[in-house]
Parts: structure tokens; sequence; C-alpha cells
């Protein structure tokens, strides 16, 4: 009999300037998968993507690769933003189920083994930050545009910017991802007909890096791409054949 050799999951981490935060980082997540993969007759796979840091990080990935073969490193030449990180990591992912994961170690990697139970049910498998260990600014504009995104796309999420989540390979193959959209995940899908549901996971305070986003780009720019949702809500296709 032979055994299937794509990965039974492929870990996505967007990384930009995340330096300190990689050997503890690549530890956890190694610690978690390893202990599931357990239970699995295939591989699984990490995949970075350097979105052009220049802090040394590009270098720092290189050797995690070249130490652990589990893991991929892709780099940006520039830095192109999250959206696109976490679309070139999506589009090189061969897994069935994809784990989304920030490199800022304010996740705990042991959380992805709370989320991986409900892939059996849903499609689409959020985190939900219920302590938040942040700036009181950050704190804000995340519970601002929270509740104004819910509002209009109805998605049931109190938490969509959490970067832990699992998705089933189908959402990936429907959605179609722009700038900004990765803070839309569950409105985009649910809106193809996708199930969801989200999990209290922990938060921990940043100790290494700087957090790359403000009141300006989290909540002013997610309200204007919010427009671009609710437009598509309204216009997606729907239709059911009989023949």
């Amino acid at each position: 009999m032979t055994v299937p050799s794509h990965p039974w999951a492929s870990v996505i981490v967007p990384i930009k300037d995340e330096r300190d935060n990689l050997i503890p980082l690549i530890e956890g997540l190694l610690t978690v998968m390893n202990s599931h993969a357990a239970s699995q007759t295939r591989p699984f796979e990490i995949i970075f993507v350097d979105d052009g840091s220049s802090d040394g990080s590009s270098e720092a990935l290189d050797r995690l690769a070249d130490q652990h073969r589990q893991v991929q490193v892709f780099h940006f030449d520039r830095n192109y933003g999250k959206t696109c990180a976490i679309n070139a990591g999506f589009s090189q992912s061969s897994g069935e189920l994809i784990i989304e994961i920030d490199g800022d170690l304010q996740q705990d990697s042991q959380d992805i083994l709370k989320l991986l139970p409900y892939t059996a049910t849903h499609d689409l498998v959020c985190g939900w930050r219920q302590e938040r260990q942040d700036g009181l600014v950050k704190k804000i504009s995340s519970r601002i545009a929270n509740r104004v995104r819910n509002f209009f796309t109805h998605d049931g999420v109190h938490d969509t910017g959490c970067p832990l989540k699992i998705f089933r390979r189908p959402v990936l193959e429907r959605i179609h991802l722009f700038e900004g959209m990765h803070r839309f995940f569950p409105a985009l899908a649910l809106m193809h007909g996708f199930t969801v549901t989200e999990v209290p996971v922990r938060h921990y305070p940043r100790i290494h890096g700087i957090s790359k986003y403000g009141m300006g780009n989290r909540l002013f720019t997610s309200l204007y791409d919010l427009i671009a949702v609710r437009w598509m809500q309204t216009r997606v296709l729907r239709y059911t054949s009989t023949a």
C-alpha cells in the first residue's frame, strides 16, 4: 500500500522582523506538530514567508530550514504586507489542513491542539483571544473594528483578527484574497457556504520586536476594506441545480 506523500497539515507563518522570536517559535511549533503527528501516516510542513525582513530574520529563517526538514522558507524581495505573505504561504502549501499563526509569540502554539478537533465538523476554526494582552490603543481599535465589522457582515465572530486559525483546504481554494482581506476570513468563508466556529485561546504580551499595527492601519484601513467585503456579500453567486 502506498502512503500519500502530501502533508496532512501545513503551518503558515508570515514573518516581518521577528528575529528574536524565531527559535522559541519553531521549537514550540515542532513540539506541537510532532505530538499530533504520532496519529498521522503523513508528514507536516511549516512554511515561513519572509515579508522583506531587515533585522536578520531572513538569515535566521534559512538556518532553520537547514536544520529542520519540515521547514520551508520563501523570501519576498521587499515588504508587501501581511495579506500577500499569507496568500503566498497558502499557495505554496499542500496540506489538507492549513494552520495560520503569527511569528510574534503572542499566540501559544499549544493552542493548535485545542483547535484541531473542531476541524472534524467545521471548515474554518478561529482562535478567540478573550483576554487580550495588548496596549490600550490596540485593544480599543480592535474592539471597535470587530463590532463595526460584525454589524455589517453578521459573521458572528468575536475576534476575526486573531492570527491563529485552521482552514480546511476547500476554503482556501474558494476564497480569492485582495489586500487587507485576511481580516475578513470568517465572513468570506461564510459567504461561500462554509462552516465557521471560534475557540478561546491564550494571548501573551509581545516581548521581542515591534507591532506592525496601530490605530491607523488597524481601524481605518479595515473599515475601508469592509465596504469591499459588504459589496461581495451582496453580489456573490448563489444557485442550486436540479440536473
